[in-house]
């Protein structure tokens, strides 16, 4: 064995990355690495643009879920991939310029996919394992001690590549059947020959000469605002139950508040169907505006999974018999445009500060004795604070002074219509007041009996807006 390579009293060499002879292996070149770093991260940032632009009308509660997620982890690589660019001699980095016309039209007939089968397929079944060969061809081909940054990139991915191809073959396995599968098999073979193309993902592969014809792209994708909801959610236009109204009650007792809390994280299913909205229609924005927006949207679904956990916790069946509506991304979404939104997202999270905020729903959770509770709503709490600080670094930059900032969501807010009576004329609700069952079945859960005044709460419907009005005023 030559002794240069002898390992001094067999400690691990180089501080751990490889062996000697494999630090010794010729690699790829800066400019052969970056290349492939900027169609991983165009990879991604199209990913992100396809699972944002297609939560809100997305009819299955899981898949918002899930695409709010896989669209957040992709912001996040999008961002670790933009910095290792710009650390290996790339100024400008020309990271906005397409790197093959035909993964455009690639990503383009995904994003478009009419139906969920199609988008499901062409997410799960073709990019994601596309991106991983592309990622493990890197880590095959590359020097690891001297790419060991662009290769630590690639580990992490990799492994957050595997959990969204797991959550996706298991969706695939569930919506498409054989029938679908003979449906689409021309249009995946088109996707196919995008890759084969560009010349694969990565660019590694000779490009086989394709005549492409774009199907679901021929016409630009047109964002679809208004959300969709799945069977579960029998009544999305139900206004009967004010949760704001109960939370704030002193005659009420904690833990049937803490039932209400539930009620409120699930509904903010519609927080991330208004987000993706601003994403997608606000363009040329600075990168950090989407993956900071992303963040929140995403946290706002796990607050909606959060509730639908607590409700679970309890035995009570909330698919059928608590009334998740969306008629507040449903009104934002039509009504507004997108920085009217965004300011009333703002308005919004302003009135959470205050002591009589956020605070006082982790307070609830605590007097409840509901660990379950008291734990989301101290995460919640968390996550509500990094959101104001992104309003403020993205919003509120946009105003001489934070009055103006909050005036101007408030009077926003003012302007939004709520059909609330012509919704129940028009017979899409009755606004049913769903509250005395679930309340009922939580009592059998806790071994007590209904408290005949909790159990006789009802209210037509007020909206939130000048309770908030309130809130931001007291801050």
């Amino acid at each position: 064995m030559n002794t240069a390579c002898k390992s001094y009293r067999n400690l691990p060499p180089l501080a751990g990355l490889c062996s000697l002879s494999e630090a010794m292996k010729p690699g790829l070149s800066v400019e052969q690495c970056v290349a492939r770093l900027k169609r991983y991260h165009y990879a991604f940032k199209r990913l992100h643009q396809i699972f944002t632009a297609r939560i809100t009308a997305e009819p299955i509660y899981e898949l918002k879920m899930g695409f709010s997620l896989h669209a957040h982890l992709c912001a996040e690589h999008v961002t670790v991939l933009r910095k290792r660019v710009g650390e290996m001699r790339e100024p400008p980095l020309g990271l906005e310029v397409v790197p093959d016309a035909n993964l455009e039209i690639f990503f383009d007939e995904i994003l478009a996919a009419p139906t969920t089968e199609e988008l499901i397929l062409g997410l799960y079944k073709k990019t994601i394992p596309a991106l991983q060969a592309a990622l493990e061809r890197h880590q095959a081909d590359a020097n690891p001690l001297v790419d060991q940054p662009s290769l630590r990139l690639c580990r992490v991915a990799l492994l957050e590549l595997e959990d969204m191809l797991k959550f996706g073959t298991q969706t695939i396995a569930s919506l498409v059947d054989e029938k679908c599968s003979k449906h689409v098999t021309n249009w995946l073979t088109l996707l196919d020959d995008c890759l084969a193309a560009a010349g694969e993902l990565d660019g590694t592969a000779q490009p086989v000469a394709r005549k492409i014809n774009r199907r679901n792209s021929a016409e630009p994708y047109q964002y679809d605002p208004r959300p969709r909801r799945d069977e579960r959610f029998p009544d999305p236009y139900n206004m009967g139950v004010n949760a704001e109204v109960f939370l704030y009650d002193k005659n009420f007792p904690p833990e049937p508040k803490t039932l209400m809390m539930f009620y409120k994280r699930l509904r903010e299913i519609d927080v991330p169907e208004m987000m993706a909205s601003i994403i997608a229609e606000t363009p040329d924005k600075p990168w950090d505006y989407y993956r900071d927006m992303t963040r929140q949207l995403w946290d706002e679904a796990r607050h909606a999974m959060m509730g639908e956990v607590g409700f679970a916790n309890l035995g009570i069946d909330w698919q059928h018999k608590v009334m998740i509506n969306f008629t507040w991304s449903l009104a934002l979404n039509t009504q507004l445009t997108p920085i009217e939104r965004h300011a009333v997202l703002y308005f919004i999270e302003q009135g959470l500060m205050p002591k009589n905020g956020k605070r006082f729903e982790w307070e609830v959770g605590r007097a409840s004795h509901n660990p379950l509770s008291a734990l989301f709503q101290d995460y919640d709490w968390a996550d509500e604070v990094l959101h104001a600080r992104i309003g403020r670094d993205w919003y509120l930059k946009e105003f001489k002074n934070a009055q103006e900032a909050v005036r101007y969501g408030d009077e926003c807010w003012s302007r939004v219509l709520m059909n609330w009576e012509a919704w129940r004329q028009q017979a899409l609700t009755q606004h049913r007041n769903w509250w005395p069952e679930v309340y009922r079945d939580a009592c059998k859960h806790w071994n007590v009996e209904p408290d005949p005044t909790v159990l006789a709460y009802s209210t037509t419907y007020q909206t939130v807006r000048a309770d908030l009005k309130n809130l931001v005023g007291s801050a």
